[in-house]
């Protein structure tokens, strides 16, 4: 795939620097323009936050009028090359997010890939695709293409999931937190019963709950290797400190 003009909508602050980088990836058959109210929620949320929302590179195959967008197409997808499907997006994908962080001067870890459905798919391909592009993605009713052999040691994922959703079926999030948990993966969970798909206030509040208090696993073993470099530095001190010369 050749390199892609994309639409983009953004959010910016109304003062001083963005914190944070939230980059929104519509499903199939909508476009950018259809993430602008989880947008608005997000920026009532995390006001510092600079939020850009995409249009897919390519018209949707069963949208006439040009407006539809997706990621890749559906005709004639089976479980077998939907994997090689959505591939030659990921290069543009990823230069798409890299030219929002320069744009924005905000690195990887500050970045959150949120997509929905199709979203979702290409969200959590492209941190298999570039470990530590984002340093969360947070899929809603989405799915893996195929589940990963390797999980991804820079980003923290949170799935969230309708328990009746008649598209993706809420197995496939399941199916991944097992394999993810196989994989020794910081990843998350959130099925709201009874939803269907969509982003329904619970699974919203349940984002907003991991953003703000989920400690990626990657910081809690950074801040242990800290502290235990820390306790043998201060124990060699009291040994040297006993030692008679």
């Amino acid at each position: 795939m050749d390199q892609v003009a994309v639409k983009t909508l953004q959010w910016l602050p109304e003062s001083g620097r963005p914190e944070q980088l939230l980059l929104l990836l519509h499903g199939v058959g909508a476009n950018a323009a259809d993430m602008v109210p989880l947008a608005e929620m997000l920026r009532r949320e995390f006001p510092q936050a600079a939020i850009l929302a995409f249009d897919g590179f390519e018209p949707f195959d069963g949208d006439p009028s040009g407006l539809g967008r997706q990621w890749f197409s559906l005709a004639g997808i089976t479980e077998e090359n939907r994997a090689a499907r959505l591939a030659p997006a990921l290069q543009p994908l990823a230069d798409t997010v890299h030219a929002a962080q320069q744009a924005t001067g905000l690195g990887q870890q500050a970045t959150a890939l949120i997509g929905f459905s199709q979203g979702a798919i290409m969200s959590l391909a492209l941190a298999q695709f570039e470990d530590g592009i984002a340093g969360r993605v947070l899929a809603f009713a989405g799915r893996y293409a195929t589940l990963p052999l390797v999980a991804p040691k820079m980003t923290t994922l949170h799935f969230f999931h309708g328990g009746a959703d008649p598209v993706i079926d809420v197995q496939h999030a399941k199916d991944a937190m097992q394999r993810l948990a196989e994989l020794q993966a910081d990843a998350t969970i959130d099925i709201a019963e009874g939803a269907g798909h969509e982003i329904n206030g619970v699974l919203f509040n349940q984002a907003i709950f991991r953003l703000r208090n989920h400690i990626p696993y990657r910081s809690w073993m950074a801040a242990m290797g800290h502290a235990q470099a820390q306790a043998q530095t201060q124990a060699s001190g009291r040994v040297d400190g006993d030692r008679e010369d």
